[in-house]
């Protein structure tokens, strides 16, 4: 196949995210927000991506990727998340400074320097934000997680991810000692918003909004 241009690669990576999220195929106008686009540059770029056969497209059902194009789609992902943790790990970057850094590195072409890389990082199975890191094969680990907002009250968890990535969430989780590996026990429900109020670490008590507990990913340890 042709090289990809890099607009090309991140509408495959696009569609894969949506209809990962929405477990649907994904329609023009969602994509045409996660790109930041306009939908009659979508319907120019999908019929580029059709011809190529990396999509199949139904007018009024919606957008998936076809077996190729999911193929590149994930490799585009193991190689952002890759890098986020090199990135991290090595450089010393915070986790809210690196998705920008990691959509630039992720179209890098060779595939021997992305296998030395993730040996070079021992194989991780997540990256810096808790999101798997598909292996060279294209598969995702899987470990049980939900969201903290389904917790009931004297449940206690981990946080081990976020479905949040924006640097102003990330850097609100730092100021609040609720990054990844922080032990939560949710105290009270506030039923009026949806809040919680929840022990940190053991010792810190912190009411969080339902937006907070709904993008916080954590595993039950009692």
């Amino acid at each position: 196949m042709d090289h990809l241009s890099q607009t090309e690669e991140n509408y495959l990576k696009a569609i894969f995210k949506i209809c990962e999220q929405e477990e649907k195929a994904a329609s023009t106008n969602a994509i045409a927000g996660e790109i930041n686009t306009t939908p009659a540059s979508v319907s120019d770029m999908l019929k580029r991506l059709a011809g190529k056969s990396l999509i199949h497209y139904e007018k009024h059902r919606g957008v998936t990727l076809s077996e190729n194009g999911l193929q590149i789609a994930t490799m585009l992902i193991r190689k952002h998340r890759l890098w986020e943790v090199f990135l991290v790990k090595t450089l010393n970057f915070s986790w809210d400074e690196v998705h920008e850094m990691a959509e630039q590195l992720e179209h890098v072409q060779s595939p021997e320097l992305v296998e030395r890389l993730d040996s070079f990082l021992g194989h991780p199975r997540f990256d810096p934000h808790g999101d798997p890191i598909p292996d060279a094969a294209g598969n995702f680990a899987s470990r049980k997680q939900v969201q903290l907002s389904t917790l009931a009250i004297g449940e206690k968890a981990v946080v081990v991810g976020v479905q949040e990535h924006s640097a102003v969430f990330l850097q609100y989780l730092d100021k609040m000692n609720l990054g990844l590996g922080a032990s939560v026990g949710v105290q009270e429900i506030f039923e009026f918003d949806g809040s919680l109020k929840v022990t940190i670490e053991g010792h810190q008590d912190l009411v969080i909004s339902s937006k907070v507990s709904e993008n916080l990913l954590v595993q039950k340890t009692k």
